[in-house]
């Protein structure tokens, strides 16, 4: 959960160019990352894929206003509107980007090739309808940062209690690596977002890497998923942490969705 998503990005910079505050160009070269190349398809007015340059400031011209994050799962449409067939694919892909002000919506397809460690990784961004109406479960910044700081100390006591491999200094030690591997070149959020955007945003990140400790494996001594010794404990562990998760991707989208939904209170 701290790699951050490709919707997360494009999210974030997508906003930052809608709001003036980064140049199309610096906007489409952060949600690229360490991808080759991104591209859009379905687009109203284009007959093939575009890059994301042109692509931003179609979506711009049709009139959105900003953008929405979506982080589905199983059983908890996140961020989504509908229509079905566009939250059927969503829920594919385990994230999606929803425009405000125009009825559209876009999901990443990737495509990879290459060996190990010099993969090659392309970003198709399928360009589709969706129904204008409010996301599902999407809290407030403030409700999120709530709900985070008990899923921090919820998370850091599950892992206590199930004996997850070193909850104490050992899992210290893999969260700063965590957060280490996570931050390299890594820039939260984007310009223009506030402050406690980006601070519920890391929280976020915290409990993701805390839940991902839990599932990493043992000690070398034989003991997986953390230190789980049986299926049973495996399985228990799995429902413990499930509402912790739902309550940081809850919060991730939080973060994300604040730039558009602070220009969408000050339009009314």
């Amino acid at each position: 959960m701290l790699d951050e998503h490709r919707s997360g990005r494009l999210t974030a910079w997508g906003n930052a160019l809608i709001a003036g505050f980064a140049a199309p160009d610096d906007a489409a070269h952060h949600i690229t990352g360490d991808d080759v190349v991104h591209r859009v398809t379905g687009l109203p007015g284009e007959s093939g894929p575009v890059g994301l340059t042109l692509a931003l400031g179609r979506l711009r011209a049709l009139g959105a206003r900003g953008l929405r994050l979506a982080l589905p799962a199983p059983g908890h449409p996140l961020g989504l509107s509908g229509p079905p067939e566009f939250n059927a694919r969503a829920l594919e892909a385990e994230e999606a980007v929803v425009a405000s002000g125009v009825a559209l919506g876009l999901v990443p397809e990737v495509y990879e090739a290459g060996p190990e460690g010099d993969v090659h990784v392309e970003v198709l961004w399928h360009c589709l309808p969706v129904r204008e109406a409010p996301p599902a479960d999407v809290p407030s910044l403030g409700e999120a940062e709530r709900e985070l700081a008990e899923a921090l100390r919820d998370a850091t006591e599950v892992l206590s209690r199930l004996d997850v491999a070193g909850s104490g200094p050992v899992a210290q030690a893999a969260l700063d690596a965590y957060r280490a591997r996570a931050e390299r070149g890594r820039e939260v959020l984007a310009p223009g977002y506030p402050p406690r955007a980006v601070r519920v945003l890391e929280l976020a990140q915290r409990v993701g890497a805390l839940i991902a400790i839990a599932y990493e494996p043992g000690d070398g001594e034989g003991r997986e998923h953390g230190g789980a010794v049986s299926a049973s404990e495996i399985a228990a562990r799995a429902e413990a942490l499930r509402p912790v998760e739902r309550t940081a991707r809850r919060a991730q989208v939080a973060a994300y969705n604040a730039m558009v939904e602070e220009r969408e209170r000050d339009r009314h």
